[in-house]
């Protein structure tokens, strides 16, 4: 018999811990192989796991709604293995099999760590504390041994050492107090959620009036967080432009119908955008960057985010990879797919991943414009309003004629440590013109 360890597998290259959300085994059940083991949730998307190995659970090593890091062993299976017999010289009894210890990730995730970093976690594997690629990276550099990191008193999420905490031991000479427990126990974690409860009792009495109080679900509460870090990271400024979007209207009022009976799928706005979108980044690189201690890094790769609304109410943003490579009809088909699957809460961890750049539709609900908020670690997100015919100024060669148009605003927030105000203005009105020569002839 052999026992295998199911470890908590890695959900992408940003995604370092994962939320349990339902065990669907109990321990001495039986599993197959490939049959889902339990549901788990990052800040991203919410995914099945299967399990790797067929056999009987022996162990659950964490309960529901935990938040486990990755590659943290979270079950044991018992699988049949071959039995250990003696040599047959011998003619005692052969010694009792032994258990063999095997950890295995599930294969269908692939593991992107860099080696640096899963060096130094192979090395951590005897503590229970967690520690991000970026702190394991400085105390690489700065000759911190492991043995020291786990002294260092973290005051990031659940004592955690964060950037500033490691930073701060190496410039104080390596001097800071150490700390003795640093993995709150279960039975703090069990007080823990009781004072909340409680408190939360104590606030529905305390507001006067006929209210009702409704708990923030798990999205929520992550969507609340990021946008909360995204001010406090980014220096937000916005910028506006408006397009005249009358040549897409046009052409796709007069080809929708053909498209969809010859490609399979709806022609909308979105991928026309996007399209018009690629194109313009190719011109301003800068965009398409993200910022890293004092080092900017420029993507080569253009990967599009899409904000897209979920029946809930909240949003996700799956991401189209690569979408400069894509033409009009692999875009449409992508955008379709990935907002069917996400209202059907069918997106796979990886579509969400790698996003470069992000495209929010603020138009779809009405609204003429918007300040969105960057999606980190972006640098800049791009609003698109609502569509709405206007009478404008038409300069012909003959002269100013006013006319009824399909106008459209566009507004983009921009982390100001990277974008200036000139390459932001600059960028958001090259993808207005962009809008605005759409070929009313163009095939597809």
């Amino acid at each position: 018999m052999a026992i295998i360890d199911l470890v908590m597998p890695k959900m992408g290259e940003s995604i370092m811990e994962a939320t349990i959300l339902k065990w669907h085994k109990k321990v001495g059940d039986s599993i197959a192989m490939d049959e889902t083991l339990l549901d788990i949730a990052t800040d991203k998307v919410d995914s099945e796991v299967p399990s790797s190995v067929a056999g009987k659970i022996t162990e659950i090593l964490f309960n529901e709604n935990d938040v486990v890091p990755v590659g943290k062993v979270i079950a044991k299976v018992e699988t049949a293995g071959e039995n250990v017999s003696a040599p047959a010289p011998a003619p005692q009894q052969a010694p009792p099999p032994q258990q063999e210890e095997i950890k295995v990730t599930p294969p269908y995730i692939p593991n992107t760590t860099p080696a640096e970093v899963q060096s130094q976690s192979t090395n951590n594997a005897g503590t229970n504390r967690f520690y991000s690629p970026l702190v394991l990276n400085i105390a690489q550099s700065e000759g911190v041994p492991l043995s020291d990191l786990e002294k260092i008193p973290g005051t990031g999420n659940e004592g955690r050492v964060t950037k500033k905490d490691i930073l701060a031991y190496v410039a104080e000479g390596k001097n800071v107090p150490v700390q003795t427990q640093a993995t709150p126990q279960p039975e703090t974690q069990t007080a823990t959620a009781s004072e909340e409860k409680e408190e939360s009792l104590q606030l529905q009495k305390s507001i006067p009036g006929n209210v009702e109080i409704i708990e923030m679900d798990r999205m929520r509460k992550l969507i609340a967080k990021h946008m909360v870090d995204s001010k406090h990271i980014s220096p937000h400024v916005t910028s506006f432009a408006e397009a005249d979007v009358t040549n897409m209207v046009m052409w796709r009022e007069k080809v929708k119908k053909d498209f969809e009976k010859r490609e399979g799928t709806k022609i909308t706005y979105t991928p026309m955008f996007i399209d018009c979108i690629a194109r313009v980044i190719k011109k301003y690189p800068m965009i398409n960057s993200s910022l890293v201690d004092d080092q900017i890094i420029i993507k080569k790769d253009i990967n599009i985010g899409m904000a897209t609304a979920l029946p809930s109410g909240n949003l996700i943003v799956p991401v189209i990879q690569n979408a400069d490579y894509l033409n009009l009809v692999g875009l449409s088909k992508k955008v379709n797919s990935l907002a069917d699957n996400a209202r059907n809460n069918k997106l796979r961890p990886d579509d969400t991943q790698n996003g470069t750049f992000t495209l929010t539709n603020v138009g779809t609900f009405g609204s003429l414009m918007g300040t969105p908020i960057i999606n980190q670690p972006q640098v800049a997100i791009l609003a698109v309003g609502a569509i709405k015919k206007r009478p404008v100024v038409i300069e012909t060669e003959l002269g100013d004629t006013i006319g009824i148009r399909h106008m459209m605003y566009l507004s983009m927030s921009y982390d100001h440590r990277i974008v200036n105000g000139s390459l932001g203005a600059s960028f958001l009105t090259a993808v207005a013109k962009e809008f605005e020569k759409w070929d009313i002839n163009a095939s597809w």
